[in-house]
């Protein structure tokens, strides 16, 4: 603080986004209750900025609309009839189709907060007092948004092509909570490993990661048709029970303790990857 009063108010005013006042505090920063409101507009004006970052670019738009109906189609209509499921395959694959929705989408947060740290952006909005919350918070919340999108682009083109979901509206909207909450934790735990990665580069091997996990799950085969030790990862990895939980939701069937285990595993991610970003950001910005 003694360096940037003996900087003069300019350097008090590039600090605090403001001239000092006569109190030294910086005008124009809002202080006790009026602050928090404050906040919350800088949180709004964050997450309007990178959905528009997100609509504006296309090739990674269209990427994460299209990829996963592009996958849904190959499995239902070239693997579909070499997979024996006990039921069609098409309504066995589709939750599993929607956490590798998610899981896709949501690995660009990792390379949009890595961009904005490689680019400065971060840096000038650290000048005008908005803190790693309202930043991270931007990109997570945009990434829930565009997946949402992308998620009933999947369901509709899914309908299409002979998905018959159930029809009660308190499992659509248990379904629809526990993918929000998934889609939650996983764009937050893609945003703390953009303040790890130095690079977008090395950022999106992030995607790699998040789009592997479905495949040692049942999402598109059952774990027990798996070797003996791939069984045990698949049946205990956080995927699993998120997908089993979607199916039963879904599809109107007992959904036993999966759901449990699913809201578990998401929570124990959320709360490892905000700790996780609260520890990173303050090393990565200083």
């Amino acid at each position: 603080m003694s360096e940037l009063v003996a900087k003069g108010p300019t350097a008090w005013s590039a600090r605090n986004g403001g001239p000092a006042g006569p109190d030294g505090t910086a005008r124009g920063v809002p202080s006790g209750p009026a602050r928090g409101g404050s906040a919350t507009v800088r949180a709004l004006v964050l997450v309007a900025r990178c959905v528009r970052l997100s609509r504006r670019n296309v090739d990674a738009l269209l990427m994460s609309l299209l990829l996963p109906v592009m996958l849904m189609l190959v499995f239902v209509y070239l693997f579909g009839g070499a997979i024996d499921t006990g039921t069609r395959y098409v309504t066995y694959v589709v939750p599993g189709v929607l956490i590798l929705c998610a899981g896709f989408g949501a690995a660009g947060t990792a390379v949009s907060v890595t961009t904005d740290l490689a680019n400065g952006v971060i840096d000038r909005f650290r000048t005008l007092d908005v803190g790693p919350v309202a930043i991270l918070g931007g990109h997570v919340v945009a990434s829930v948004v565009r997946n949402t999108v992308s998620t009933v682009l999947v369901l509709a083109v899914a309908v299409g092509i002979g998905f018959r979901p159930a029809v009660e509206p308190l499992r659509w909207l248990a379904a629809a909570g526990l993918l929000l909450l998934f889609l939650l934790a996983i764009s937050w735990l893609s945003a703390t490993f953009g303040l790890l990665a130095r690079t977008p580069e090395a950022a999106g091997g992030f995607t790699f990661v998040v789009m592997f996990l479905p495949y040692p799950s049942s999402a598109f085969v059952p774990v027990e048709t798996m070797p003996a030790w791939l069984h045990g990862f698949a049946e205990h990895q956080p995927v699993t029970p998120v997908i089993e939980s979607l199916r039963a939701l879904l599809l109107g069937t007992p959904p036993g303790s999966a759901p449990l285990q699913a809201v578990a595993w998401c929570l124990a991610l959320l709360a490892l990857a905000v700790t996780a970003s609260a520890v990173l950001f303050p090393r990565r910005v200083r």
